[in-house]
């Protein structure tokens, strides 16, 4: 029985880590099926994960192969069986689209031949330019159901509830990503016809009229009014469009997950993918959430699942990756866990270039702080490369193949099409046996939250489908971009996360936003915000909640029309606006509490004046004097406002954020910065100290939780790029950790094993076990506390075993 229950995955009752690494059984002979899989083992995953491509099933229509009677490797049920038979639990990804890289994303070319009318149709009446389809056209649904049937045939017995080791089914790919990064909105007839439908259920008829002047009951008149919108209504449109079309993709999924019940799926979780990163970075994937949210948000038997794909975890990246942790987690309901169903892994080497070279310790570091964020399954995409099989129905496109990346696929995984480890799988393996071995402690912990929560605003992030003639949907929504990702999320999160913050998001434009829930709120604000939005952030001031906004009081809704509900609220009167140009560097000066600080180049402000009784400023244009900074009592609440583009100034923002009543809980003492750090604790009060060096060279600092000193005051020392789990508090049948500066790696019958970290790492245990000397240790007694001092460096060797005279009485046996 496998249930998804406060924020964990329980199997059998049981909660679990799943570590998982993507095979492509496929790409691969069957003989070379073992192989791989004993590389999985290597590496200490527990799960399994794959793609069933329908392209290479049914290469010809009603000639389905999930057997292998046609090509030995397509025998997908003896490939889930032979992972069973090896302890493996099975992530099953059927599409109907899966991408891989493959001919049409997946689908069989003879779908395309037999329904033309699912290839959509755009703005200005242009084709899609990607292989996407209407996922409602009757046709695509006839075949799809069909396609599920055969292949729920083959799992359902398979299912873990039915005594198999499938846990969970993905539904679909990546919904909408083609249409979102083409720029070409389905809007065949089909679609048009239902999308005036849900308008006439969304407004009355009055108010649509108003909306829009053509008939929408006119079918050519309908096409020409949506297909090439007229500028008075262009943005109304694209609003309609975005919330529609998270409608449609949501009836899309729950026919799916009809599709795969009717036919024997039941009992296991159904899984979302979110897309969304993009050129090495995080800023588009909330685009995927904005797409999705709607389809698993608060619904029982669904998970979402995350696709990373940006390469090394460093100063540039990392608070991405902890906003896009966060943003998911904020349209879950309070069951849902974070997963990763495409966790990019590898050296980064995909044009066979050498070029784009990961480090060694990038999907290590970016595992460790989605563990600590709360995710329960990670999909290491792709963990083993294969080969592109020739079509036997050649396409004659160039290389007839299944795939277009040539014969070769997946040449940047940590195990090559040839079966050989590459550079990064070590550090990867590494990584995932820390977590195993601590897996029954990890799979039920939370992060710690300090007094402050990232705002989400999904509506911010629905800007992919844009009428390209229209001046007014390119105004508002590159305001929008400008304010919501790039400058924006990297100063003020990047800050926050160096000044120690442990923060979470919320979802305020559809979940409610009260000050006991959200102490203070950390606002990305746009010239643009919808007016429901604006006043519920008004009613939250006035009701004692706390704002620190940065960018720009919004002055206008989401559709350009005036909008000030904030602005009113916050007693601020719009001056002007601000912006660099030839020959002209504004700079910021501050003043009050801000001061004194060095003057700022900026290349924006928004400038008020403050109205209201009590304001203060503390950041003004130089020169004009005119204000861009305003300390503000709203009701009985506050807000901290910058409306300049400000540099990353670690110490404004955590004075900011302490004046609002949220201070950093871990704090060090490194000068250099690049110090990620972060906690998590379960109901027992057990925790991991969870640390990240993001630079190239080693840092020594001391940590402090809530003003005092962890590990008695001494430094602890980070290696380069390195990051470590470090027990606190910790009970392991008759032992208890008080605290570590080693990291557990294996726990057997009577011995730990650890990673050591120091020159001397320190192991405070309470124990009544009794201790074996060593000469790997030097035992020293202090009161009640035994203390385990390294006798080796761990730069000349690593691993130390701690043993015992008796048992360990653990739960979960986990050898090393």
């Amino acid at each position: 029985m496998i249930e998804i229950v406060n924020k964990q995955i329980r199997i059998d009752g049981k909660p679990q880590m799943i570590m998982c690494g993507e095979i492509h059984y496929f790409r691969l002979q069957r003989e070379e099926w073992q192989d791989r899989l004993d590389k999985l083992k290597l590496a200490g995953c527990n799960a399994v994960a794959t793609y069933v491509p329908w392209l290479c099933h049914e290469p010809v229509e009603g000639r389905i192969d999930l057997t292998g009677k046609t090509r030995p490797e397509l025998d997908l049920a003896g490939f889930i069986d032979l992972c069973q038979e090896n302890g493996f639990y099975f992530f099953l990804r059927p599409g109907p689209f899966i991408m891989a890289e493959m001919k049409n994303e997946g689908l069989p070319y003879w779908i395309y031949d037999k329904y033309p009318e699912i290839i959509p149709v755009g703005w200005d009446d242009r084709l899609a330019t990607t292989r996407t389809v209407d996922y409602l056209a009757p046709g695509f649904l006839k075949e799809a159901k069909r396609w599920y049937q055969a292949v729920m045939e083959v799992a359902a017995p398979r299912l873990q509830p039915n005594g198999g080791n499938i846990i969970a089914i993905q539904l679909d790919n990546e919904i909408g990503m083609l249409s979102w990064v083409s720029n070409g909105p389905d809007l065949t007839d089909l679609v048009l016809d239902d999308f005036a439908q849900w308008l006439e259920s969304s407004y009355e008829q009055e108010e649509l009229t108003k909306r829009y002047p053509f008939d929408l009951h006119n079918v050519e008149g309908r096409k020409a009014g949506i297909r090439r919108p007229d500028e008075s209504y262009a943005p109304a449109l694209h609003l309609d469009l975005g919330h529609y079309m998270r409608n449609r993709f949501t009836r899309y999924v729950d026919e799916l997950r009809a599709y795969a019940e009717e036919f024997g799926a039941k009992d296991i979780p159904f899984v979302i993918n979110i897309h969304g990163t993009g050129g090495g970075r995080g800023f588009t994937f909330p685009i995927g959430i904005s797409q999705l949210y709607e389809t698993y948000d608060g619904k029982s038997g669904y998970i979402s699942g995350s696709d990373i794909y940006f390469g090394d975890l460093d100063m540039n990246t990392f608070q991405d990756l902890y906003l896009i942790n966060g943003f998911m987690d904020a349209v879950h309901d309070e069951h849902q866990p974070l997963t990763s169903v495409e966790f990019n892994c590898g050296d980064g080497n995909f044009g066979t270039t050498y070029a784009g070279r990961y480090d060694i310790s990038a999907a290590d570091l970016k595992m460790r702080m989605c563990v600590a964020q709360g995710n329960r399954l990670i999909n290491y995409y792709l963990f083993c490369g294969g080969r592109n099989y020739v079509l036997d129905e050649k396409p004659n496109d160039g290389n007839d193949r299944v795939a277009f990346t040539g014969e070769r696929h997946g040449f940047a995984a940590p195990v090559s099409p040839e079966g050989e480890l590459n550079y990064t799988f070590g550090r990867m393996a590494r990584g995932i046996q820390a977590v195993r071995a601590v897996e029954e402690k990890l799979a039920v912990m939370k992060e710690e939250r300090d007094n402050v929560v990232f705002a989400f605003i999904p509506d911010y992030y629905m800007t992919e489908y844009r009428y390209p003639g229209s001046v007014q949907m390119k105004a508002i929504y590159d305001n929008i971009e400008a304010n919501r990702a790039h400058w924006s999320w990297e100063t003020m999160a990047r800050a926050m996360l160096l000044a120690g913050y442990r923060f979470g998001a919320a979802d305020i434009q559809n979940k409610p936003l009260r000050a006991a829930q959200v102490p203070v709120l950390a606002l990305l604000s746009a010239r643009y915000m919808d007016g429901a939005v604006q006043r519920k952030l008004a009613e939250y001031l006035r009701e004692g909640g706390r704002v620190l906004l940065y960018g720009e009081v919004p002055l206008y809704d989401m559709e350009g029309e005036p909008c000030t509900w904030l602005a009113e609220a916050l007693r601020l009167h719009h001056v002007a606006d601000h912006s660099e140009a030839l020959h002209q560097y504004p700079s910021v000066i501050a003043e009050e509490w801000a001061a004194p600080r060095p003057e700022v180049r900026t290349h924006f402000a928004q400038t008020f004046e403050a109205a209201g009784d009590g304001a203060e400023t503390f950041l003004r244009l130089l020169g004009s004097g005119q204000a861009c900074g305003f300390e503000l009592p709203v009701g009985q609440g506050r807000a901290i406002v910058i409306t300049t583009r400000y540099n990353t100034d670690i110490g404004l923002y955590r004075t900011a954020l302490e004046r609002l009543g949220a201070a950093p809980g871990l704090t060090h003492d490194c000068p250099h910065h690049g110090i990620f750090m972060t906690s998590t604790r379960n109901e027992a009060g057990e925790r991991f100290l969870h640390l990240l060096n993001l630079d190239g060279f080693e840092k020594s600092f001391c940590i402090y939780e809530n003003g005092g000193p962890l590990f008695d005051g001494k430094k602890v020392v980070l290696g380069s790029k390195d990051g470590v789990m470090l027990p606190l508090n910790m009970e392991f049948g008759g032992i208890r950790i008080v605290s570590s500066t080693a990291e557990i790696m294996g726990i057997g019958i009577n011995e730990m094993t650890f990673r050591l970290t120091q020159q001397w790492d320190r192991i405070v245990i309470q124990t009544d076990l009794g201790i074996l000397p060593s000469a790997q240790y030097s035992i020293e007694t202090h009161g009640s506390s035994q203390h385990i001092v390294s006798n080796k460096h761990a730069r000349l060797d690593d691993r130390m075993t701690i043993q015992f005279e008796r048992p360990i009485r653990a739960e979960k046996i986990i050898e090393e």
